[in-house]
């Protein structure tokens, strides 16, 4: 089986979206994800060279959201694969379709037909999973495959996906090498539970996306929330940052930020005070050992406006 070769039509189609890092930062604001030049830059890079990004940060400041707007700015599908514990090719790449292929061995047998173990094994019988999928896209510009959380998958995940991200292409053993006319634009997403290994980064561009000022936090969060009054956004990202600052184990990032604000919001609060807190702390913090640190320092901190 000869692969096929790459057309270039996808490269030309980003081209022309992205001629530069200014545009797709302004593209990406237009779908509300917005983006300081580092991140911009690396983001353009990943496009351009083409070369899988690996984002790390903590959890919720916004890695998938990148992919997920990456995707928007492009027009194009979004093909994702969540990784876990003991997750292998069977979930991510591919597995044959054994109903299919008893149902056609059965009906072999009865036309007295023979079927070579070849007429079993072929692209009909195969069940697509998110990393085929993105490999197969036909275009015109290429899938976004995110690959997230892969700090929770293991080393052997890792050394499966080496092919993938080099040459975006991978190997069936019953049919041979499969690659990309469209090569995927490929981000990984990391919370860094541990260390991945130099043979992932060293195919990768890296970004690590920490948690946004204040000031930012509010463009932010009034962006995803409409209507929110700013005096109420100010409030709830100066509270927030105090509480990254805290003793609580899981800080909360822009995903609990955004999830705080529109739930003040909907009850129809419109400033920040102790009693509102303690009302909506589980919008915030996730973990009941988390809010009893925040409610023991005492509430009325996490109140005021000044940072």
């Amino acid at each position: 089986m000869t692969p096929p070769e790459v057309t270039g039509e996808a490269a030309d189609e980003v081209r022309q979206l992205v001629p530069d890092v200014e545009t797709l930062a302004r593209r990406l604001a237009d779908v509300d994800y917005l983006v300081d030049e580092g991140l911009a830059t690396s983001m353009f890079l990943s496009l351009r060279l083409p070369q899988p990004l690996l984002l790390e940060g903590e959890a919720g400041v916004g890695k998938t959201e990148a992919a997920k707007s990456l995707a928007v700015v492009l027009d194009t599908p979004l093909i994702r694969l969540q990784c876990y514990e003991g997750i292998d090719a069977a979930e991510a790449l591919y597995e044959w379709n054994y109903p299919r292929q008893l149902l056609s061995i059965r009906l072999a047998d009865s036309k007295d037909t023979p079927l070579a173990e070849e007429d079993l094994f072929g692209p009909d019988y195969l069940i697509r999973r998110p990393l085929l999928r993105a490999l197969e896209h036909p275009g015109p510009r290429p899938a976004v495959l995110l690959i997230d959380e892969i700090d929770r998958a293991d080393d052997d995940f890792e050394a499966f996906l080496l092919e993938l991200l080099a040459e975006a292409s991978v190997t069936i053993p019953e049919i041979g090498t499969i690659r990309a006319t469209h090569p995927p634009i490929i981000v990984l997403t990391s919370n860094r539970t541990r260390d991945l290994h130099d043979a992932v980064k060293r195919r990768c561009l890296y970004h690590r996306i920490a948690y946004p000022t204040p000031q930012r936090e509010v463009e932010i969060v009034r962006r995803r929330v409409k209507g929110a009054s700013e005096t109420l956004a100010v409030q709830v990202a100066n509270a927030v940052s105090r509480m990254r600052n805290s003793d609580v184990q899981k800080p909360p990032g822009v995903a609990e930020a955004i999830d705080w604000l529109a739930a003040l919001s909907l009850l129809g609060i419109e400033r920040l005070d102790a009693a509102a807190v303690d009302r909506t702390l589980g919008t915030v913090l996730k973990y009941s050992e988390d809010q009893d640190v925040i409610r023991a320092a005492g509430l009325e901190q996490f109140v005021g406006d000044g940072g």
